[in-house]
């Protein structure tokens, strides 16, 4: 049997024990008095005694099922035992349970085949009530469990819009590991007869205590802490949770603490019926869609359009003889709720009121803002908007170089001074990393000896990056803050929007953050250590300040904006994103010049499906986000050791760690990778508290540069033509997978199957080649794995677009407008006019944007030096898609007489003056 370790998540190791269980069992059945029974026995009774630490966290089967089956072992009933496994483990895969009681003994008149879950359509799917469990914790024997459970189920009315199941632990820690590793889990009931300790001894539940309760000072607590203590330690790990605390202590004692998630406290009370209502009704507020349910009863209500959209109410397609096809292809619903009205039950997006405002404020809850906004034409406008209603023009923002073109558009539209940022290059890979935080506070230091951090305004990154990187953003914000206490923050988190749901990714969040910050800034030990800080560094020099990790003042304000494509990696159809806004000085600053830049950038007709999609996702991720990032966790770990450890991949793929990705010193932590072949797992909890950058699990880049072929053919030649494998981003010899919430075991499978295949061919291929053909992969496999060229950093912007040559900080916004005229720009080609200019050391300046795919990013900007490493960078790109640069003529740039036209009264003015 695999050793525990063998596994990343206790998740998966349930499923797998319950699959060997099941056929193990079988094996059993069949073998009779053969030499195999004993071999069997033993594994089975392993088998068991691995499930029995397992088991009690579960409502199904539940412990006595669970013990019955363990009996039937014992007494030697193999054949109900196989029927009760093989029950058990078709519920728990087709999610049966969820929805109907599942007999257990061969007597029962249910007929599996005709309950089948997976035979049940979508719509009975749908009508089902849904189904959660509540945990109640309390410290109680057999007799005292049997009369709680009983009691929560003499609840239970036709009427209810749920069902649930109870599950009953003793202790603290035992409530930690359950709500980490039971998904189905809604609801905590704390009882004053808990206790501290777990019973149960297993080195993954081990770590999940370890991951959940974090500190020491559990050891030390009074029993009737205990209660109060674990509503806190769950709000930590899984914050959309309810809890209820019933206690035994004065309303005076309880009234003043901090009771984490608890929604309701019950004194010493018995009042089931009470209960059972308050946790329906918690569920109920997470479970509410207040646009998708008014835009379904606007579609029911019979209408007459006389105003825009013929193809509301799908009129112009039921009448049609040509397109009768599309409505067959998407069904009528999505027609009958097609309109451009406000009114009727449904709401404005540019001013909403009714139900899109209930919407957004219940997504503002479920992802820790203060306030949120829906967008319907994606995180491209998200951060125009953000960048616009916040930055005036003539203010400097610090821009990491790499970041998404919207970016760069948004700097030229709100009149911005940008200070690029360079990240860190991983030349072997042709990608870059992430920025330094030492460069940032390089930047702000330099800003402010020049007498300019009054007009530094943002600070804006990208978390996580299109590879994976993660910032530890509250390091970067605080500081940031000890510098430029004013200074706000956008966090691009447009690929990062599942990780509010994970206990590990949250901490580095900007809402989860900016929350953390706000609290801790207030308190007297924060400020005690500021203050100390202070002492110490008066009269630091920069070089110590570099050196030094600073602490924000106490009175800093918190200002942070994080834009999320909720459509890249929760449920949302294309184009739905969010604004998430968690700024002190929103309402007092902002809020009017934000109103102005979304009406600006949102359209007046915004699609109220993506709107309802929106609302729904963030249903879904309240009530099971936990499950699903979960799932979606272990499926690119599962993904790293199938690549990592099968010896024929070996030779041809390598799957890039955080070693490979991230330099050793901003891996404090020192895990260097997720998985080895010898050590197994690493617990990623540690990196994620401690390193400067860390990497998403979730993305899985495969180095491909042994196959001979690099990313962009490997891509669409191999994966795509030839498998039907869909990704998106590559490198020069890498490609990117990358798990989501809809990822399954299966579809991992599938690509290992595939990379075995893609493996044995290449195998083949060079055992029947030729000495030229093997001397040409050779060459091939050389030159994308060994001869690359290296990135170049930002170059500057042209004296005619800076302000003075004291700071780096240039403005595009002239630059880009100046090439709206023909006659200032000029064409140079790559090999042969450009090379030439740069020879003879003259200045040549871009005109526009030059954007590569990969790696997606502007090489170049408007107003920027073309330096001799850019070129070189260009040269040697193999990629057929760069947006603004035009082959058949070369580079545009500006001619000299352009740039000498530019007047700038601050031009190459000392910053003193």
């Amino acid at each position: 049997m695999d050793s525990v370790s063998d596994y990343y998540s206790a998740t998966q190791l349930r499923a797998d024990r319950w699959s060997a269980l099941r056929e193990s069992v079988i094996s059993l059945c069949r073998e009779g008095n053969s030499r195999k029974v004993a071999a069997l026995k033993k594994k089975i009774e392993e088998l068991f005694d691995s499930l029995a630490l397992i088991e009690p966290y579960w409502a199904f089967p539940g412990m006595a099922a669970f013990d019955h089956m363990r009996r039937q072992f014992e007494y030697g009933h193999f054949d109900d035992l196989s029927f009760t496994t093989n029950r058990v483990k078709r519920a728990l895969t087709t999610g049966a349970y969820r929805r109907r009681t599942i007999p257990l003994d061969r007597d029962s008149s249910d007929d599996e085949e005709h309950n089948d879950e997976a035979m049940l359509s979508p719509e009975a799917r749908a009508m089902a009530r849904p189904y959660f469990e509540v945990l109640i914790v309390d410290n109680v024997n057999d007799q005292q469990d049997r009369w709680l459970k009983s009691n929560v189920s003499r609840m239970r009315r036709p009427e209810d819009p749920f069902h649930y199941e109870a599950v009953v632990v003793p202790s603290l820690e035992d409530a930690l590991i359950a709500v980490l590793f039971n998904h189905n889990i809604q609801a905590i009931v704390v009882r004053p007869g808990l206790v501290l300790k777990s019973k149960n001894d297993n080195e993954i539940l081990a770590k999940y205590i370890h991951n959940a309760s974090h500190t020491d000072s559990i050891d030390t607590m009074m029993p009737e802490d205990y209660g109060p203590e674990l509503c806190r330690l769950i709000a930590r790990v899984r914050p959309e949770l309810d809890a209820y605390l019933v206690t035994e202590r004065s309303v005076e004692d309880i009234a003043g603490l901090d009771l984490g998630i608890c929604r309701r406290v019950f004194y010493n009370q018995e009042d089931f019926m009470e209960l059972h209502l308050n946790i329906l009704r918690g569920v109920a507020a997470r479970n509410k869609t207040p646009f998708f349910t008014a835009l379904v009863e606007y579609s029911k209500q019979p209408t007459g359009v006389f105003h825009a959209m013929p193809i509301s109410r799908g009129k112009s397609i039921t009448r049609s003889h040509w397109i009768q096809d599309m409505g067959a292809f998407y069904g009528p619903n999505i027609f009958l709720a097609e309109t451009s009205a406000t009114s009727g039950g449904l709401d404005s997006l540019l001013e909403p009121h009714g139900p899109i405002k209930e919407a957004q404020e219940l997504a503002s809850r479920a992802f820790g803002s203060k306030q949120t906004f829906f967008a319907t034409n994606g995180t491209s406008t998200c951060n125009k908007i953000v960048v616009q209603a916040v930055v005036r023009p003539g203010d400097i923002v610090l821009v990491d170089r790499d970041c998404h073109k919207s970016h760069h558009y948004g700097m030229v539209l709100a009149g911005a001074e940008v200070v690029y940022l360079d990240s860190y290059p991983l030349n072997e890979y042709s990608m870059y990393g992430a920025v330094p935080l030492r460069e940032i506070k390089h930047q702000l230091l330099a800003l402010k000896a020049a007498g300019k951090l009054d007009r530094v305004r943002m600070l804006l990154l990208t978390n996580c990056t299109f590879d994976g990187l993660v910032y530890n953003v509250e390091r970067v914000m605080e500081e940031c803050l000890a510098i430029k206490p004013d200074l706000v923050f956008l966090w691009d988190e447009a690929w990062f929007a599942f990780a509010r749901f994970s206990p590990t990714y949250r901490q580095r969040t900007g809402m989860r953050t900016a929350n953390n910050l706000r609290k801790r800034l207030r308190t007297e030990e924060h400020q005690r250590d500021y203050e100390l800080q202070q002492l110490e560094l008066e009269g630091a020099s920069d070089e110590t300040m570099l050196n030094t990790r600073l602490i924000a003042p106490p009175d800093a304000r918190i200002r942070v904006y994080a834009t999320q494509s909720t459509h890249k990696t929760l449920t949302s159809l294309r184009q739905g994103s969010m604004i998430h806004v968690n700024d002190q000085d929103f309402k007092g600053e902002v809020e009017q010049s934000f109103h102005e830049a979304y009406m600006t950038h949102t359209s007046t007709s915004p699609n109220y499906q993506i709107i309802a999609s929106l609302d729904v996702g963030r249903r879904q991720v309240e009530l099971e986000g936990f499950e699903f990032v979960q799932r979606q966790i272990e499926a690119a770990m599962s993904m790293r050791k199938a690549i990592s450890s099968h010896p024929m991949l070996q030779k041809y793929f390598r799957v890039l760690t955080a070693g490979d990705m991230i330099p050793e010193h901003h891996r404090q932590s020192g895990v260097s990778s997720y998985f080895d072949n010898d050590q197994g797992w690493t617990d990623m909890w540690d990196c994620w508290e401690q390193d400067d950058f860390v990497l998403d699990a979730t993305r899985v880049t495969l180095a491909v540069g042994g196959t001979g072929w690099d990313g962009d053919t490997f891509k669409t030649q191999i994966l795509m033509d030839k498998y039907g494998i869909q990704i998106n981003k590559t490198s020069r010899n890498t490609v990117l997978f990358m798990t989501n919430i809809g990822t399954t075991r299966s579809s991992v499978a599938y690509l290992i199957e595939v990379l075995v295949e893609i493996a044995n061919e290449l195998d083949e291929l060079l055992d029947d080649a030729s000495k030229m053909e093997r001397l040409s992969f050779d060459r091939r496999v050389k030159n994308l794995t060994e001869n690359y060229p290296p990135l170049p950093d930002f170059s500057r912007f042209h004296d005619a677009f800076r302000p003075d040559d004291v700071t780096p900080e240039g403005d595009m916004r002239t630059a880009y407008y100046l090439s709206y005229n023909e006659a200032n720009c000029d064409y140079l080609e790559l090999e042969g006019s450009l090379q030439e200019a740069l020879d003879a050391d003259q200045e040549v300046v871009s005109a526009g944007f030059i954007i590569p795919y990969p790696p997606g990013f502007p090489i170049l900007v408007p107003g920027q030096v073309v330096s001799k490493e850019i070129l070189a960078f260009m040269r040697a790109l193999d990629v057929s898609e760069i947006h603004g640069y035009r082959a058949d003529l070369g580079l545009r740039v500006f001619t000299p007489e352009a740039l000498e036209s530019v007047q700038s009264p601050k031009k190459l003015k000392p910053a003193a003056e």
